[in-house]
Order: structure tokens, then C-alpha cells, then sequence
């Protein structure tokens, strides 16, 4: 149960850019949530503005901040309802709850969650979730200081997103990640350097690629789940899975692996943790790092730690 004021004060940000948003669909969202809520609508017009705007929200007290765009809107919202809590006792018990109806083209976070993909039906959703003042907390990521809902990567991930995010815009899909993937793999724009990965209780190990999630699945390729850690979950440890090797046989079979249902995955190259309190990767030269699908740039050394119940997502 979420505990609300006898007036909801709501703000709803919309990424007008996001692949599955549209005016028409903005404007029945709002005329919908205003019914039920004291409702401000912000639309945003560059990078960090979602940040900006939930942090503004927070410091105001109010009571949700509904994000309504793609995983990278997500992750903004996210970080600025979080913005004010590092080190403070207490601090995530007074933070905003999170509402989300998608409009990207992957929506891991919210698909992860079990919310609807059509936004009109995620929008009921989320209306009768505030009415009966119903929420989940769930647990999330820090990666150097930043937030993410789902996962997190070094290497050969980041140089993916890195070079759709040059592409970046309405045309972003399935196809356009794969194919890039396929060339980033083949003509790596700085080589696989080696990583050195750390977890708590176990000897260092050396990887070319390392994954970090906090749910399953990882992604989705079209309407097809990407499995990496089936035991990982909002209610867990962060999830670690690195391959020693990057050879073709070794590609292949685990990218067959993550398509299938159960998504186990079996393979000498692989190193696989479900639960995971913390994970420190340290790279030999500057790799690319990404959070939740967006491009956080070159990185020598990163510590991801999980954060139990740090959010309510109204459900």
C-alpha cells in the first residue's frame, strides 16, 4: 500500500521524441491521470530535462511522477527522484512513487514489471493502481554514481548503444540493434580490451565483455525475451554474466541460449551470478559504459552495487 496525501499531486513528463509517443496519445494520458490526480504535464526537450524535472518534483513533495517515453526516460526520471537520497538515513522512504505508461521501443523496465504494452492500457493500469493506492518497491542499480532499472553493461553492450545512439531517433528498433551488434562485435571500435571483474568472496577474473542486470529479461529482441540471469530479480542481488572469451563458437551459442525460454546458459567462457551484492569491474583501457540503454561514455573502472526496495512503482 502507498500512502498518499488526501490530494494526489501528480507530474507527468512525456518524451514527445520517444518511439511510441504521439500528441494524441499525450493528451488523452493527461486528460485521463487529471481525472484522478492534481496533475502538472511537462514535455521534454533535451537530455536530462526527465532528470530535472523529477528532481523538482521530489523537492516539491509531490506525491507520483509518471514517466511516459522509452527506458532512457525511465532512467531519468529515475535518477532525479533519487537524486537527494545518497547518504541520507531514511531518504528513500520520501521519494515520489514511480508511475510508467510506454512509449519506447523496447520498454524493458516496464515490461519486466508486467505492465501492458499498449499505453492506453498501461494507463488504466496505473489509474487503478492510484485509486487503490497500490505500489511495489523494487530494487535498483547504482553504477558509478548512477541509477538503472535493468541492467548495465562495459564493453562490447556500450559499443552497441554508442553506435545507435549516433541513429538515434523515431526509426530505433530490434533491427537497427542487431545489425549493429553484429558490426561492433566484428569491427570493434577499440578492440575487446581485457576487464578484470570483482565480486565479493571470489577470486578476480578476466573477462572481454560483462553484463550487469537487476531483473530478467535483459532486453528484448521484438517481442522475443533476452535471458542472461533467469535468478535475477527487483526482490534480489544484481546479476553478473561474463564471457572470458569472445570467439565466434562462444558468441554464438550463448546468444542462442539467451533466446531461448529458460534461458540457461552453459559454456566454459561464461561466469554467471544471480545475487550479487556488489560487482567491481576495472577495464586495462578506457571502455564505453552504458546504463538502462543510454551511453554514459569511456570508463576505466566501475563499482555496480544493488539497492533493495529503493523505489515504490505504483502496480
Amino acid at each position: 500500500m502507498v500512502a498518499y496525501s488526501a490530494v494526489v499531486r501528480a507530474v507527468l513528463v512525456v518524451n514527445p521524441q520517444a518511439t511510441a509517443t504521439s500528441a494524441g496519445g499525450r493528451d488523452v494520458l493527461a486528460h485521463a491521470l487529471a481525472s484522478e490526480v492534481k496533475l502538472d504535464v511537462v514535455e521534454t526537450d533535451y537530455r536530462g530535462h526527465a532528470m530535472a524535472v523529477a528532481r523538482a518534483a521530489a523537492d516539491e513533495g509531490v506525491d507520483v511522477v509518471v514517466a511516459h517515453g522509452g527506458d532512457g526516460t525511465v532512467n531519468e526520471v529515475v535518477n532525479g527522484l533519487l537524486s537527494r537520497t545518497d547518504g541520507r538515513p531514511g531518504g528513500y522512504a520520501s521519494v515520489p512513487t514511480l508511475g510508467v505508461v510506454p512509449g519506447g521501443s523496447a520498454n524493458v523496465f516496464s515490461r519486466a514489471l508486467g505492465l501492458p504494452r499498449d499505453p492506453v492500457e498501461a494507463t488504466h493500469r496505473l489509474l487503478h493502481a492510484l485509486e487503490r493506492r497500490r505500489g511495489r518497491q523494487v530494487g535498483l542499480g547504482r553504477a558509478g554514481g548512477r541509477w538503472f532499472t535493468f541492467n548495465a553493461g562495459m564493453g562490447w553492450d556500450a559499443d552497441v548503444v554508442a553506435a545507435v545512439e549516433r541513429r538515434r531517433g523515431k526509426r530505433t528498433g530490434p533491427v537497427l540493434y542487431l545489425r549493429t551488434a553484429v558490426t561492433s562485435y566484428l569491427r570493434p571500435p577499440h578492440g575487446h580490451p581485457a576487464l578484470t571483474v570483482r565480486v565479493p568472496g571470489e577470486q578476480p577474473i578476466e573477462a572481454r565483455t560483462a553484463f550487469v542486470s537487476n531483473t530478467d529479461p535483459w532486453s528484448y529482441l521484438g517481442t522475443r525475451p533476452v535471458h542472461l540471469n533467469t535468478g535475477c530479480s527487483f526482490d534480489s542481488g544484481l546479476g553478473l554474466f561474463a564471457l572470458t572469451g569472445l570467439g565466434l563458437p562462444t558468441v554464438l551459442r550463448h546468444t542462442c541460449q539467451a533466446l531461448r525460454a529458460r534461458g540457461e546458459h552453459r559454456g566454459r567462457r561464461l561466469v554467471r551470478d544471480d545475487d550479487v551484492p556488489i560487482i567491481g569491474i576495472t577495464a586495462e583501457s578506457p571502455v564505453n559504459l552504458q546504463v538502462d540503454g543510454d551511453l554514459m561514455g569511456p570508463r576505466t573502472h566501475v563499482e555496480f552495487v544493488g539497492v533493495p526496495r529503493a523505489l515504490t512503482v505504483a502496480l
